[in-house]
């Protein structure tokens, strides 16, 4: 018999001549396999050669490369809001289909969760929480101008004495990350209906208010939400093992090794003095110029500029050469210890390990957990607090986060999967108890195995 469509697809019968293949075929097709550097995907029972066309897609190679050889299809609904018009650039790709005697869930994944998964994700189309509300959106950005123009009249009307210059830079330290927060749902075409306008209002939010490359930050944060604390294919650990050593199992390995870059026993202390304040200051504002310098995002880099030309226009205006370099670099280690103590307490003390090619949710749910809601919470997180709901849904207004998170906890519930959520200060500490097991653990195999 034939499969049941998926997630609103047809079921088609293969074209004649179409060629058939078993899970085992496309599970060599991954570039490391007996197969060479052929690299082929599942999306709704069709097969894709993306071998060559990897290098040319606009969420870059390595976030597809990362599910060569699987079934992507999961991954492909979650990401992708246009699906028709995607659908016409997949159609020259496709090289057959999944033989009739083939099941439709891969042999490594649940079966019944990928399902009651896909019927959830249809009930949230159904109940129209993909849908933003233009208002919420509207309003964020309205407090983020509102506090970005007030750090500016903070020095204008009271002077660049101690008191006020403190207050200008936290001003301008809470519009800048709460436009990181409203960058990061544009990045994810949650604001707007069409994708065009996302993609314009974050080149102006992510480029022009806060001086970094939106398709910069679109090519690693996707790559992230693929394959979310998977070594090698998340960029957000690529940390580890040069910084940091993550993970339980990646530390030991390490240790056995015998190798150490950094004193990893003592890394839980010196987080504190260089991930939280020093990530923004020093790693991204090169790597955000050098990947879009490299890459060609002209236009990108243009907008970039603009803020730069602003900043040091309004605010040298106002400061002296070395007060103005003071103010820059304090609010944005500021602004980089804001982020990395949220952007980590949702993933560093989560599972770390290698891609075990699981079902869409349970890759999600072990990288992933939450921290309790409140209005504060929603609110100094950017609705990151609901990590699960975000990750499993990544394209849904955060606004809606809260109504889908019980039919998610649900589901967990009904298939064993732990649902974590905690306060707001304990997911802080969970960092750095992560950060001291994962660096005992190292030290222990580096002196004794």
């Amino acid at each position: 018999s034939l499969p049941e469509p998926v997630l609103g697809t047809e079921w088609t019968s293969p074209a004649a001549g179409m060629r058939r293949f078993t899970w085992e075929e496309i599970g060599q097709r991954s570039g490391r396999g007996p197969a060479g550097q052929e690299r082929w995907l599942v999306i709704h029972r069709k097969v894709y050669d993306i071998s060559h066309f990897c290098r040319r897609h606009p969420g870059g190679a390595r976030l597809l490369v990362s599910h060569a050889g699987q079934d992507a299809t999961d991954a492909f609904v979650a990401f992708h809001v246009d699906k028709m018009l995607v659908s016409k650039y997949l159609k020259p790709l496709q090289i057959g289909e999944l033989a009739p005697d083939q099941p439709s869930i891969e042999p490594t994944k649940n079966e019944m969760l990928v399902k009651d998964f896909r019927e959830l994700r249809a009930t949230v189309e159904r109940m129209g929480l993909l849908e933003p509300n233009q208002l919420f959106f509207f309003l964020l950005l309205a407090h983020i101008l509102l506090l970005d123009i007030a750090a500016w009249l903070m020095l204008f009307y009271f002077g660049t004495s101690l008191l006020p210059f403190v207050f200008s830079l936290l001003l301008l330290t809470i519009s800048q990350v709460q436009a990181s927060w409203l960058q990061h749902d544009l990045g994810h075409l949650s604001v707007f209906r069409k994708t065009k306008w996302n993609h314009l209002l974050h080149k102006f939010v992510m480029c022009h208010l806060i001086g970094a490359s939106a398709k910069w930050w679109t090519l690693l944060h996707s790559q992230h939400h693929a394959k979310p604390n998977c070594f090698n294919k998340d960029p957000d650990i690529d940390m580890h093992p040069f910084l940091f050593t993550l993970g339980k199992k990646f530390s030991v390995e390490l240790g056995i090794k015998k190798k150490k870059y950094m004193p990893y026993n003592h890394q839980h202390k010196y987080f504190f003095i260089t991930l939280p304040p020093l990530l923004f200051p020093t790693y991204f504002h090169y790597h955000t110029f050098y990947i879009a310098y490299t890459k060609k995002y002209w236009v990108d880099l243009a907008w970039m500029l603009t803020f730069y030309i602003r900043f040091f226009y309004t605010y040298g205006s106002l400061l002296g050469t070395k007060s103005l370099l003071a103010y820059y670099f304090i609010f944005r280690m500021l602004e980089s210890s804001w982020f990395v103590w949220v952007s980590q307490m949702n993933h560093i003390p989560m599972d770390i390990d290698y891609d075990k090619n699981l079902d869409w949710m349970s890759t999600q749910l072990q990288a992933t957990c939450n921290v309790e809601q409140s209005l504060f919470n929603d609110w100094f997180t950017g609705h990151l607090n609901f990590q699960i709901e975000h990750h499993l849904f990544p394209t849904m207004p955060r606004h809606n986060y809260w109504k889908v998170a019980p039919l998610v906890k649900s589901l967990c519930a009904k298939h064993g999967l732990e649902y974590q959520c905690k306060p707001l200060l304990t997911a802080f500490a969970d960092i750095v108890h992560s950060l001291k097991s994962s660096g005992e653990l190292w030290h222990d195999a580096y002196l004794h195995k």
